[in-house]
């Protein structure tokens, strides 16, 4: 964990000069220990820089955007979410809504792992239980329910609910499948899974992986030999790792960085429309004497954010203001307002509600999103501007932030955060973020101790109806009484960018902030 200077005197040399020292030292440790002989990826090879730990290719407590590119090619699930957000067959040849509270599904024919064993029935009923026993988990909040497997025979199965589950084909993109008998309710650090590749040596710790062709893939042969998985968290060690061929991409640039690497021979960027939400949102576990838990008090302070100048100045008009509680780019997105910036109208309402003498702490992990930092210190000044202390605290990636988010190590008022919808459905960011429970908030597995019973009445609605002219009002209903609680001071979508050397061709950059390996090559 990095502890920044406190107070609203925070000023952006300082911000930069720590960020120029920590980005040095952390450059320079990583990239000594990805250089090779040469320096150089050889021919055969490609070479990822995230700017995240790759923590784990299971994906049952973590799934960072950039993480799925990997994971997804060690291991599958049954469907995944193709082109224009609709989900495609993988593992399944079958995936079909046989009745309201049921789906079919049959195993496609000799699908095998890794190791040669077939994949059966048992493994699919075992991950769903797997990922619903993982405390903390990722995936598990994005289900209304898991449904039950009903054997049929060898291939075919039905998954049967309680309730109807109309999206369940793309929510089951979300569960990697591993043989029953190895299947853990925990990140699996390893097993063999049903991708194009295998992992063939890793180290947790400081994120590397190295993976290989998977030579019993039941799929058309990946056109690359070799991947290796690097992490440089700092930015400028990741331009200058690309820029001098020492890894062959890098994701997650921010606006500065695409600048300087725009039109430079030999480098390529891919751009791409965003699943994702980024926001400053309100911690909602507070008690109810605390100011922040008068909505009128979050409103107010929304009012202290000037939106524009964020998207213009800091963020390079490389993201858009928000315009209600999912991104627009989601199916089933409804428009429900938008941010106003009026900081005396911040100031005279909460004169008038009797708040005085507010400090507000603001806690964020590095590389959350691009400019993260200069966001942050950008609001200090706005709040301040409304008489409202702030301070900092920055997590480094792979911290305890978890800790602290779940209400488990320290209080704070403020998270900046990112938070994508993995099946491009609206359903399924309103359930991740908004349908808690006071029984999930008993394990900390609401979204920051977002527990609105009406507005997770109205998901819940939303997710069972089967007909979709009906569940699109649903939705819209669920979204405007969100939008009314003001669960966040701010929100922006971002586009998905990243950058390739030119040797890297067929990269398809999906709204998920990745892209297949198996389709990569490598030119001479």
């Amino acid at each position: 964990m990095t502890v920044l200077p406190q107070g609203s005197e925070i000023s952006r040399r300082r911000l930069l000069q720590f960020g120029a020292a920590a980005g040095f030292l952390l450059g320079t440790g990583s990239m000594a220990g990805c250089a090779g002989p040469t320096g150089l990826p050889g021919p055969s090879t490609l070479t990822l820089a995230l700017n995240r730990s790759l923590v784990s290719l299971d994906n049952k407590l973590n799934q960072f955007d950039a993480a799925v590119t990997v994971q997804r090619a060690v291991r599958q699930g049954l469907t995944a979410i193709g082109p224009e957000t609709k989900p495609v067959l993988v593992l399944a040849d079958r995936f079909e809504m046989t009745s309201p509270t049921a789906w079919t599904v049959r195993l496609r024919e000799g699908v095998r792992y890794s190791d040669g064993t077939p994949v059966a029935i048992e493994d699919i009923a075992t991950a769903l239980k797997m990922y619903q026993q993982v405390q903390g988990s990722f995936v598990a909040g994005f289900f209304p329910e898991f449904p039950t497997v009903v054997p049929v025979d060898d291939r075919t199965f039905r998954m049967e609910s309680k309730n109807p589950i109309p999206i369940l084909d793309s929510l089951m993109s979300m569960i990697l499948i591993s043989p029953a008998a190895k299947n853990k309710p925990e990140e699996l650090q390893e097993g063999v899974g049903t991708g194009p590749y295998v992992v063939t040596k890793f180290n947790r710790g400081a994120g590397t992986y190295s993976l290989k062709r998977n030579e019993n893939y039941w799929g058309p042969a990946p056109k690359v030999d070799n991947v290796e998985v690097r992490f440089l968290p700092e930015e400028s060690s990741r331009v200058i790792a690309l820029r001098s061929g020492e890894v062959d991409v890098i994701d997650s640039i921010t606006p500065d960085s695409r600048e300087q690497l725009a039109g430079l021979p030999g480098v390529v960027l891919a751009e791409a429309s965003s699943l994702r939400l980024n926001q400053i949102f309100y911690n909602f576990r507070k008690p109810s004497s605390h100011p922040l838990s008068d909505v009128r008090v979050r409103e107010a302070l929304s009012w202290a954010v000037d939106g524009e100048a964020l998207v213009k100045d800091v963020l390079v008009d490389s993201v858009s203001e928000a315009e209600g509680v999912v991104p627009s780019s989601l199916t089933g997105f409804s428009k429900t307002g938008n941010y106003t910036y009026d900081p005396e109208k911040a100031k005279a309402t909460l004169k008038s509600l009797g708040v005085t003498d507010l400090n507000l702490k603001i806690i964020w992990e590095t590389g959350e999103f691009a400019s993260d930092t200069s966001v942050m210190e950008a609001l200090v000044e706005m709040f301040g501007n409304i008489g409202v202390k702030t301070q900092l605290q920055q997590f480094e990636p792979g911290g305890n932030i978890l800790a602290w988010r779940q209400g488990k190590q320290g209080d704070w008022d403020l998270l900046g955060n990112g938070f994508s919808s993995p099946t491009g459905l609206a359903i399924t960011m309103m359930q991740g973020m908004y349908a808690g429970t006071a029984e999930k908030e008993k394990t900390r597995d609401t979204y920051q101790g977002y527990v609105v019973p009406d507005v997770q009445a109205k998901i819940q609605a939303a997710s069972s109806e089967v007909d979709p002219v009906r569940r699109e009002q649903l939705l819209a209903t669920a979204q405007k009484a969100i939008w009314d609680t003001w669960p966040c001071a701010w929100a922006f979508v971002p586009k998905s960018v990243l950058a390739h050397q030119k040797r890297v061709a067929d990269l398809s950059l999906a709204p998920t902030n990745s892209y297949p390996l198996v389709d990569v090559r490598l030119e001479a």
